[in-house]
């Protein structure tokens, strides 16, 4: 999350136990339905079974994109959210994507 914030995205942690207080200076809540403004961008970091309830919430909340962490995959959860019109990351992790070199229009 810190990687993130330092290169300038804006993040806002969800998670029930934590909702209320602050994770890095961020405000966090207890679902993403709470969140009172757009997300672009749902990174999951969570099982790969509970990886579909968290996409179903991305979509009711007009997400652009899902995000699973390294060693997330749910391929019904990819098929939902691109069927949802959403862009669909797996088994990836934002802060090692940002060391790389631009992307090329080629996929790795």
């Amino acid at each position: 999350m810190q990687v993130l914030l330092n290169a300038g995205y804006q993040i806002i942690p969800v998670n029930p136990s934590e909702a209320g207080n602050n994770i890095l200076g961020q405000r966090c809540y207890d679902s993403l339905a709470s969140i009172q403004q757009p997300v672009d961008m749902v990174e999951i970091f969570r099982s790969s079974q509970a990886a579909l309830g968290v996409t179903q919430e991305a979509i009711s909340i007009g997400a652009n994109v899902v995000w699973m962490q390294l060693e997330v995959f749910n391929q019904q959860a990819a098929e939902l959210a691109e069927s949802a019109g959403m862009k669909v990351v797996m088994n990836r992790c934002p802060k090692i994507e940002l060391t790389k070199p631009y992307w090329t229009g080629v996929e790795p």
